[in-house]
């Protein structure tokens, strides 16, 4: 049988070919041709090769400034949210902490709110008006109001928004340690502190690693967090790349600051990659026992590490609480940062769900979000169903080329749909998409690509291939196969992927900043409109509602998709998978689990 025999067999079905003929294009014009284009905007603008941009760019000090305060966030972010994504994994799933479930509950709070919702309710909450500086101040007239912005600011705000992927992940590789290598080592006179750094943290690398590199590239790549707190002394590449978006001249100058972020973020990639593949990280154990929590012996380091603990679940749950009570607190309160019983009120929630003015913006966000969520599971289900069943060079090339949305940063894409449709094109009938309401719902369905492919290819390896082989045998179509055998056992997955999509679209604003069209806002904007005063009380107040809003709607989606099956697994008692089995498989396609974000991208990641 000779390699290219599926690749014949492919091509002898026309459900296949169509399918193939609306990927091959869909993928031509929305993700090869926006990124070869922003290279010849950049470097042949004239038809020919021309340095111009590179000159601009390296003579520009406030560019250069922002290109090394973004590897400086990148380098800083990887360092800050490991220690800490640590050390709430440990304290909540290793040592034997009191409350460690409610310390666990508090940690888990980056998982309902992120994105510009989180920096926006830092802002309100730390920033030069906000409720606890305006008490600070109070108590120390000196104090300066603005101590909540620059490096620092950003570099706090997205270190404790980003450690949602050590509690998914990291979590996630610890329990897969064998306990039986541990009470070897403990039999053998080890210490808890040397059983943690010569056999726990060593097993726990590769999914470190992977973790690593998001914290990098989500660094790399901020957008709202440097935006939103990062002030005037510190700006980052992607807010300088909308900068320059926004002026026709100097749209080169974005051009050549979005090949180097992706550059970056492939070269990352690559050598991460590398330094992971050079160690063994597995356990030798054949039979595994499931990991039981370490007592902290030392009576100084066990008060220390209670202390930390509760201090990081203060850190957490401020934010969450505040904002909460904030959203029914009155003009008066907001503007004065007192709260009393007197000042409570459902006013907030009315303005915002009666009054076009205030719920337009969440609509606008939750039709964008859900049409994207919708058609990116509805078109990928056949495409993942035949890169699946199919595995040959073809259907690798499309797969390869169907992940370029994790490769690259989203203000590339972003500004590449921007510069390949604004004007008229004949990949898409030669219709001009810039500006108009169609380039944000690509944007938003090419996003979600990557992950939504992923992880319904794994539904699909999943189902029992003797269903289909016996209906074949039976005379069944491939089509009635996939209708009637096929999409009835995916359903449940893909319902769960499209929520979470759902989910992480709903506040998003690094994408929507650069193609939201005028006169049709979605919530992230508003939001970040509001953070700059630009509605006064009431759009602090608002912003407050679309907070607690997004946060209930996210809590339901992920006990659905998560809480519910996560409870019928524990009701069914299985077995703990072979020790070291998750870490092995971690890496950088391990942090890609459901609940990513984009993201990613983590889906609470602050960009």
């Amino acid at each position: 049988m000779s390699v290219n025999s599926p690749v014949r067999s492919m091509a002898r079905s026309p459900f296949v070919l169509v399918v193939g003929v609306i990927l091959t294009w869909f993928i031509a014009a929305f993700l090869v041709w926006p990124n070869v284009n922003i290279l010849i905007a950049t470097f042949f603008p004239d038809g020919s090769f021309s340095g111009r941009a590179a000159e601009k760019l390296f003579s520009s000090q406030r560019a250069m400034k922002a290109l090394g305060n973004s590897f400086l966030l990148a380098v800083a972010l990887s360092v800050t949210v490991n220690l800490v994504g640590v050390f709430i994994v440990l304290v909540t799933h290793y040592f034997r902490i009191r409350g460690s479930r409610i310390l666990f509950l508090g940690y888990a709070s980056t998982f309902i709110y992120g994105g510009i919702v989180l920096a926006a309710g830092y802002k309100f909450i730390y920033g030069d008006r906000g409720i606890v500086t305006s008490l600070l101040v109070r108590i120390f007239p000196g104090m300066d109001p603005g101590w909540f912005s620059g490096f620092l600011a950003v570099l706090a705000v997205m270190t404790f928004a980003t450690t949602t992927n050590h509690m998914l992940f990291v979590a996630n590789a610890l329990k897969g340690i064998d306990y039986q290598t541990i009470e070897a080592a403990r039999n053998l006179g080890a210490s808890t502190w040397t059983i943690l750094r010569r056999i726990v943290l060593p097993m726990l690398k590769p999914t470190l690693f992977a973790v690593t590199i998001l914290s990098f590239l989500t660094g790399l790549g901020a957008l709202s967090a440097p935006q939103v707190l990062g002030g005037r002394e510190f700006q980052t590449i992607t807010p300088m790349i909308l900068t320059f978006t926004n002026s026709p001249t100097s749209r080169d100058l974005a051009a050549l600051l979005a090949v180097i972020l992706g550059l970056a973020t492939m070269v990352m990639l690559a050598v991460m990659s590398r330094l992971e593949k050079g160690g063994t990280y597995f356990s030798v154990s054949k039979v595994s026992s499931e990991l039981q929590k370490q007592d902290i012996s030392h009576p100084v380091a066990n008060v220390a590490v209670h202390a930390v603990a509760y201090l990081l679940f203060a850190v957490y749950t401020l934010p969450v609480v505040l904002i909460v009570l904030y959203s029914f607190a009155d003009g008066a309160a907001i503007q004065t940062g007192q709260l009393s019983f007197s000042n409570l009120t459902l006013d907030n929630y009315v303005r915002v769900l009666t009054q076009q003015s205030g719920l337009r913006p969440f609509i606008v966000s939750v039709v964008y979000s859900a049409l994207a969520a919708v058609i990116a599971v509805g078109g990928l289900l056949f495409v993942a169903r035949l890169l699946q069943k199919y595995k040959n060079w073809l259907s690798s090339t499309f797969e390869y080329l169907l992940h370029i949305p994790w490769i690259l940063p989203s203000a590339l894409l972003a500004l590449g749909l921007i510069v390949s449709y604004d004007h008229p094109n004949p990949l898409v009938g030669g219709a001009v998409l810039t500006g108009t309401t169609v380039i944000l719902l690509i944007a938003f369905v090419t996003v979600k690509i990557p992950f939504t492919l992923r992880m319904l290819k794994a539904s699909f390896a999943a189902v029992n291939s003797s269903l289909e082989e016996a209906a074949a045998i039976m005379g069944a179509k491939t089509l009635y196969v996939f209708r009637r055998i096929l999409l009835p056992l995916v359903l449940p997955a893909a319902a769960a992927i499209t929520a979470l999509n759902f989910n992480s679209l709903l506040d998003d604003y690094d994408t929507a900043i650069f193609l939201a069209h005028p006169l049709v806002q979605p919530l992230g904007l508003v939001i970040k409109a509001n953070t700059d005063g630009a509605e006064g009380t009431e759009g602090i107040a608002n912003t407050f509602v679309y907070t607690v809003l997004l946060m209930v709607i996210t809590g339901v989606t992920m006990y659905l998709v998560y809480g519910r099956s996560g409870r019928r697994k524990g009701r069914k008692r299985l077995p703990a998978a072979p020790a070291g089995q998750q870490a092995s498989g971690a890496g950088l396609s391990g942090a890609q689990a459901p609940g990513e974000d984009d993201a990613t991208r983590p889906a609470a990641a602050v960009r």
